[in-house]
């Protein structure tokens, strides 16, 4: 046999052990740096076409474009794939979307939520049984996040970056004393749609409101699909509310503003929710109707610069998408942007119990948050004094529509930092006798 074709034999065998080895090696090395070329997927659960939902998938849209434009998370780019749960209306709609997430899509984590309230203990049992990490954006009962103290080995695995029950309801009667302080109004009323979502809170005001000294002098319901509120504004301003607080979430929040005014109705409208009507399409929605009431909501949807970030984000929704983001949007933008992806880096992998201790040693800054942090029992860290400079954990924030500019006027600490104050109807009302 020719030397010569043995030694070019030798050398293609020779070359071939070294690039097998040289592969293995990069693999061995990705895999023991917890990295591979592979794409990280994130799952998104949410109404993907719905009026609220819409807005909340393109946040996450958004976050997912920049970090892949930013060289990714791990250096490797980020996989975004949507299901849509209809509302999460529907149990078995619910859970086939999360379900297809996980076992076909087979998704690395999950944001969304399941549309809050109940829906989200299916989707805690989902994850807790597939052991996947899911960041929801949902408003959650207490017993959510209990679950996690009670059985962390089983529920580690949810995490909430929205207000709990418990949460929001004290952050509306905490503004019900602000704005007294501010008014001197103690006659208060609440008319809520009659739904599950709101039977609590409107419970804890009728306890609440009379121990700290309100006169509770209303309190109204109305069935859903209700668009005509005349006789609900007559039988408050019968009873001589001085301050409303709507509980109202559906369609009947837009009426409810055109009826307060077309009729002047003497009332502050003040605290609460109106789903419609804080969004920032309210006032073009209420044809400026909206005018002097004060919702809960977020400085990116407000345009306050809460934090470095907020109006940077704010910007970039709008350039991206054509229309003012929303508060789910900025939560799905930030739950991946700054609260999935800080916690990834600093785990330095995507193994699901790396990521969940990182999670819970969060602190960030977000779009609306000067920190964000969870509390051990996976909830949002929220500020236990409003008022207190020091305090830079998220605080219930509200704004009120002036001129079709939503101004921060709660906590007062917000507002005169802002240099604003609070404003009422040019109609006659209580307002005329504050001093």
């Amino acid at each position: 046999m020719d030397s010569r074709a043995l030694t070019k034999i030798q050398s293609i065998i020779l070359i071939s052990i070294i690039v097998v080895a040289a592969v293995g090696g990069v693999t061995a090395y990705l895999l023991l740096n917890g990295k591979s070329s592979e794409t990280i997927k994130i799952g998104f659960l949410g109404d993907l076409d719905g009026v609220l939902g819409r807005p909340n998938w393109q946040g996450a849209k958004l976050a997912v474009e920049e970090i892949n434009a930013e060289g990714g998370i791990l250096g490797r780019q980020v996989e975004l794939i949507g299901e849509d749960h209809d509302g999460g209306v529907d149990p078995v709609i619910l859970t086939n979307a999360l379900t297809r997430l996980i076992t076909v899509h087979k998704v690395d984590f999950i944001v969304g939520g399941g549309g809050g309230g109940q829906a989200e203990f299916l989707v805690q049992d989902i994850i807790a049984q597939h052991k996947i990490i899911c960041i929801s954006g949902q408003t959650t009962p207490d017993d959510i996040t209990q679950r996690v103290q009670d059985d962390y080995d089983t529920f580690r695995y949810y995490f909430s970056m929205q207000f709990n029950d418990t949460s929001g309801k004290l952050g509306m009667t905490d503004s019900m004393i602000y704005v007294r302080e501010l008014t001197g109004f103690n006659k208060v009323g609440y008319l809520a749609e009659d739904l599950d979502w709101n039977k609590a809170m409107r419970e804890l005001f009728d306890v609440f409101l009379p121990e700290n000294g309100f006169e509770l002098v209303y309190k109204g319901t109305f069935p859903l699909g209700t668009m005509d509120f005349s006789s609900y504004f007559a039988a408050a301003e019968a009873a001589g509310v001085e301050v409303l607080l709507p509980l109202i979430a559906l369609d009947g929040g837009i009426p409810f503003c055109k009826e307060y005014y077309d009729r002047q109705s003497p009332m502050l409208v003040f605290g609460g929710v109106n789903s419609l009507a804080s969004n920032p399409n309210g006032w073009e929605w209420t044809e400026g109707k909206c005018n002097h009431m004060d919702f809960g909501t977020v400085p990116t949807t407000a345009g306050y610069p809460f934090t470095s970030k907020t109006l940077q984000t704010r910007d970039a929704y709008m350039t991206r998408w054509g229309e003012t983001i929303t508060w789910g949007a900025a939560d799905s933008y930030d739950g991946i942007k700054f609260i999935l992806a800080d916690a990834i880096e600093r785990a330095g992998t995507i193994e699901t119990d790396a990521v969940i201790e990182a999670l819970e040693e969060t602190s960030v800054e977000t779009s609306n948050a000067r920190n964000f942090v969870f509390t051990e029992n996976h909830a949002l860290m929220m500020g236990k004094d409003a008022n207190d400079p020091n305090e830079d954990y998220p605080i219930v924030m509200g704004f009120q529509w002036q001129d079709g500019v939503q101004v921060p006027v709660d906590p007062r600490k917000i507002m005169e930092e802002a240099g604003a104050s609070l404003t009422f109807p040019d109609w006659p009302g209580p307002w005329n006798h504050i001093s």
